[in-house]
């Protein structure tokens, strides 16, 4: 939990371009009942993806007692200012690029219901299950970090009209985001995604087909111009990122995501 939270955190800084993370205040809430080798195991997570995963460090934070636990924190970067990837930005015919797959909110739902109520999903393979959540907590705790070093090591970046992470309000709600302020729309035309998300969230009435599940640090999604993408996508995976052009902008109806009738779903089982 203290990975997953520092890279969530961190994930915010990394999709306004910055590429380097000067360092992180946490802010932890614990119930008075909870054991502290559960507190001290979730700040050991945290510093562990600090320092060894993304190069920072923890500054410092503040700790209180609360009903409900609380984990997060405040990260700061430098960055030139012209360098800067706002998540407004967008042109029409921009290609819509991700750097991991959807679907975690109804996969980890199907981790705690394998530890309270395993009868309920009975007609899925539990080995399966257990593989698509090891692999969902993979993706929440590994950095955007890479993504945006590879965007540096550009002479020329400016292809990349705007930029964000994929977080709560998933993948169809930032998208939105991203079309603030513009005459712009977008259709979704693939999604990949966790293996079983898409039937979980179906049994579990999570909104998969309408790709508003919510996402934790989730993958970076980029606007990129279209005579760009694919070259782009390229020296992603060659410097072992995946990723999947997952739809385009244009103006059918400003401010609308739709999507594709003929939407393809990629069922992604190693990452």
């Amino acid at each position: 939990m203290g990975q997953i939270a520092a890279c969530n955190v961190t994930n915010d800084i990394f999709a306004m371009n910055v590429p380097e993370i000067s360092g992180m205040l946490v802010f932890l809430a614990i119930n008075k009942n909870t054991p502290m080798k559960v507190a001290e195991g979730i700040l050991e997570g945290i510093k562990f993806f600090m320092e060894k995963k993304i190069n920072s460090k923890v500054v410092g934070g503040h700790t209180i007692y609360s009903e409900w636990p609380l984990i997060g924190g405040e990260a700061s970067g430098f960055v030139k200012k012209d360098a800067i990837i706002h998540k407004q930005g967008a042109k029409n015919g921009d290609k819509l690029l991700i750097t991991k797959p959807i679907g975690l909110q109804p996969v980890m739902a199907s981790y705690r219901i394998l530890k309270d109520m395993p009868e309920m999903l009975e007609n899925y393979s539990e080995k399966q299950l257990r593989n698509s959540i090891k692999l969902a907590i993979k993706l929440m705790t590994t950095s955007n970090q890479d993504v945006v070093k590879t965007i540096h090591s550009l002479n020329d970046f400016s292809f990349i009209h705007a930029m964000t992470d994929v977080t709560g309000f998933g993948l169809a709600g930032h998208i939105i985001e991203m079309l603030q302020n513009s005459n712009l729309s977008a259709i979704i035309e693939s999604t990949p995604s966790i293996k079983y998300s898409e039937r979980l969230a179906d049994d579990l009435g999570y909104a998969f087909d309408d790709c508003k599940c919510s996402e934790t640090a989730g993958g970076m999604l980029m606007a990129i111009d279209s005579s760009k993408v694919e070259e782009f996508s390229d020296i992603l995976s060659n410097r072992g990122i995946p990723n999947w052009i997952v739809g385009k902008f244009d103006t059918i109806t400003p401010g609308l995501v739709r999507i594709s009738e003929n939407v393809e779903n990629i069922e992604i089982t190693r990452y």
